[in-house]
């Protein structure tokens, strides 16, 4: 489960340019971190990375809205 937390972490890092590591319930579209392409690319990379498959059309922001919510979203597709 760790592997998952610090590859999210990294893929978020790479998106946003900050460490959620001590700031896991961040919400990364109200502090303007994430937007509709960043969200994208976080599904991409998350596919890439990690085989998860979380199609866009079923996306809902508000599962998605922190760093502990996308890790714990991972970890039960897992």
């Amino acid at each position: 489960m760790d592997d998952v937390k610090e590859t999210v972490l990294s893929i978020l890092k790479d998106l946003t340019g900050e460490d959620f590591s001590t700031k896991l319930d961040e919400n990364l579209y109200d502090s303007a971190l994430l937007d509709s392409m960043g969200t994208v690319s976080l599904l991409l990379d998350l596919q890439d990375k990690l085989g998860v498959e979380a199609p866009i059309s079923e996306f809902n922001r508000s599962e998605w809205d922190t760093p502990a919510k996308i890790i714990a979203k991972v970890e039960a597709t897992k």
